[in-house]
């Protein structure tokens, strides 16, 4: 990996039509352009079905990013470095046109002959694509070739097998970039560092000191255009198996003796190894589904998941779990997880709750108690909270909790990359840290498929939670069976 020098290479999105080009991918490369991340040699080759010249889709990358940066600059010159392929993914003379153009552009911006391969549209077409590229000679360069592909990867563990084998016989794993955005985010990154470069912490960070670890990641929003989509996804595919599991592994995962790619993927692993394999019949005991029904968001009238897709649909739209880790560091502390749509507010939140003290004098009563906290905020809000005991000015003597924070949003008035911007530079770059290695992939789906397995033998009884609340009362019995509670999830609550 070449840090030294700003990456070169032509980028050729499949997909360059469609709603992630247009809202996260434009944005994101002109912000690494606009940042002096990535060199003036590049250029970006769309590819889709409709019929665009050029300039159509360099009219369609200006509204793109004018509509996400705030940019005072002329945008012409950008979108100069902009190029569109009218293609067929199944017609060889496709592949043939745009061999013949990537070679041109390789000599018009001296690429080296460098080539990320972008797959931002549906998967079926993943192996299809990747083979034909490999045959057709689009890989055969001076440079390295690297392919991108967003989730979903496959359905269940048979069919992200299939998907890898088809992807594997053109591509090597080090080439295959699955991007997984939570891995992206800076607090999802701040992970590793909060833990592994504070004393305070990492001593503690295990099941002596440690009672329980809860992540939240929570949608205001309902299905919207996605209903075809999720409804045959669900939140445990489209949630679980990859963001939060990733998330499990971060605070699960042994610190790496080095930070490499291979290191920190390895210590992941190991961790997604870890999960306590569940039967069929023990998942109504570890997991709660739930969907939403008819209520309030923002004070404004919303409907139900049913009334969205139109029939009585068996999809959930919300999962709680409590996953056990069966290691050394880990055995006996549940992590419990929890994510849904048309929820009270959009957040994403961890929380590791220590254990209390034998004996506490400074409490109140038996019930009163405040144990410490550390709370990781990675949306909307970057940062982190500890919550501590302190005795505030008075005669009492009883401990009140208080609140040590660090905000990530105001440093320098600069905002933190956006996830995508980072993972496009990480992958010019060849670090393949921050995405899914086919290990991670299987694992989390042998987790998953069980759950799955249990839920698509049961009709459910949905809905079981408004719009406008934070999910099903199932999923707060689920961690009262362990004394436990959910800790909110707004900044002011504590």
């Amino acid at each position: 990996m070449n840090t030294l020098h700003k990456p070169k290479a032509v980028i050729v999105i499949f997909g360059a039509t469609g709603d992630l080009a247009k809202r996260k991918l434009f944005p994101s490369i002109y912000k690494l352009y606009q940042n002096g991340k990535i060199d003036h040699d590049f250029a970006v080759v769309g590819v889709a079905r409709r019929p665009w010249t050029n300039d159509v889709f360099r009219e369609n990358v200006k509204q793109s990013v004018q509509n996400a940066v705030p940019c005072q600059e002329e945008l012409d010159d950008f979108t100069s470095h902009f190029y569109y392929h009218p293609f067929d993914v199944t017609n060889p003379s496709s592949y043939h046109d745009l061999r013949s153009l990537l070679s041109d552009l390789d000599g018009q911006y001296g690429t080296e002959g460098n080539r990320i391969f972008y797959l931002a549209m549906a998967p079926e077409f993943f192996g299809t694509i990747a083979n034909n590229l490999k045959s057709y000679g689009l890989k055969d360069t001076n440079g390295w070739t690297r392919l991108v592909i967003e989730k979903p990867f496959g359905h269940d563990l048979s069919s992200a097998k299939k998907l890898n084998e088809e992807l594997r016989a053109a591509f090597e794993e080090e080439e295959i970039y699955r991007i997984d955005h939570y891995l992206g985010k800076e607090m999802v990154q701040n992970i590793e560092v909060i833990r592994f470069a504070n004393a305070i912490f990492e001593h503690l960070w295990n099941n002596r000191f440690i009672s329980n670890i809860q992540i939240t990641s929570s949608e205001a929003l309902g299905v919207e255009e996605r209903a075809g989509y999720y409804d045959k996804s669900g939140a445990l595919r489209d949630m679980v198996q990859n963001h939060m599991l990733q998330m499990v592994a971060l605070l699960a995962m042994e610190p790496p003796i080095k930070l490499t790619t291979d290191e920190i993927r390895s210590e992941k692993i190991k961790a997604l190894r870890s999960l306590r394999p569940l039967s069929v019949d023990e998942v109504s005991t570890y997991f709660v589904r739930g969907q939403y029904g008819r209520g309030k968001v923002n004070e404004n009238d919303v409907l139900g998941y049913r009334d969205e897709v139109g029939h009585d649909s068996n999809t959930e739209t919300y999962v709680a779990g409590k996953i056990m880790i069966d290691n050394y560091r880990w055995a006996g502390v549940p992590f419990y997880i929890r994510t849904g749509k048309r929820m009270k507010e959009k957040s994403t939140k961890i929380v590791v709750e220590f254990k209390d003290i034998p004996m506490n004098l400074y409490y109140k009563n038996d019930t009163d108690k405040h144990p410490n906290l550390l709370v990781i905020h990675i949306q909307p809000d970057e940062g982190i909270t500890l919550h501590l005991n302190a005795k505030k000015v008075s005669a009492s003597s009883i401990a009140t909790p208080i609140k040590l924070s660090y905000n990530n949003n105001g440093i320098d008035g600069m905002n933190t990359p956006e996830a995508y911007e980072k993972l496009l530079h990480d992958c010019m770059l060849g670090d393949a840290t921050n995405f899914t290695h086919w290990d991670e992939v299987a694992l989390s789906w042998s987790y998953v498929d069980t759950i799955s397995q249990a839920w698509e033998n049961e009709k459910a009884a949905f809905p079981n939670y408004d719009a406008g609340t934070m999910g099903p009362d199932a999923a707060d019995e689920l961690l009262a069976k362990d004394g436990f509670h959910w800790w909110p999830i707004s900044n002011d609550d504590k």
